[in-house]
């Protein structure tokens, strides 16, 4: 497996799709039955050939991820030749996590509490594990818009 396995109630919410996965590999509704009962690891593999490939297709529509913890926010462009990466940090213990923390760092950006960064990074040799990498570790998908801000503010 690549990525991760699709929790109960993600494949719950594909189950059609997973039904078609199922098709195109001729697998009927009985067949399912039967294997899950008597070949379960067999049932185990499919589950996850089809969690790769639902991760492939989500990753690969992936542009933005941020990850804001209560000092600190990551936030990740996904360009066409590398990433690139604004980090803002906090040192005065403010949490930006918080309605008042985050309206306090809107207020307050050019504040010298407030520092920031920005990186570029080429990519691996997989880009989609690179992005999956960020989403494990706490990150969230999003449209950008943090990081446009951000972007705009700072170059």
């Amino acid at each position: 497996m690549k990525y991760a396995r699709l929790t109960k109630e993600q494949f719950e919410e594909l189950n059609q799709e997973f039904i078609n996965f199922l098709a195109t590999q001729s697998i009927t509704a009985d067949e399912w039955a039967d294997i899950k009962t008597n070949k379960p690891e067999v049932a185990e593999q499919e589950l996850d050939v089809f969690s790769d490939l639902v991760w492939e297709g989500v990753l690969k529509q992936v542009n933005y991820v941020e990850h804001i913890s209560s000092q600190q926010m990551h936030l990740f462009h996904f360009a066409e030749e590398h990433m690139h990466a604004i980090a803002i940090k906090l040192s005065n213990g403010i949490d930006i996590t918080t309605n008042d923390g985050y309206n306090w760092l809107r207020e307050n950006l050019m504040n010298d509490e407030v520092e920031f960064q920005q990186a570029k990074k080429n990519y691996s040799s997989d880009r989609n594990a690179d992005k999956f990498k960020l989403i494990k570790q706490g990150g969230s998908i999003t449209k950008g818009e943090l990081f446009k801000f951000f972007d705009n503010l700072i170059n």
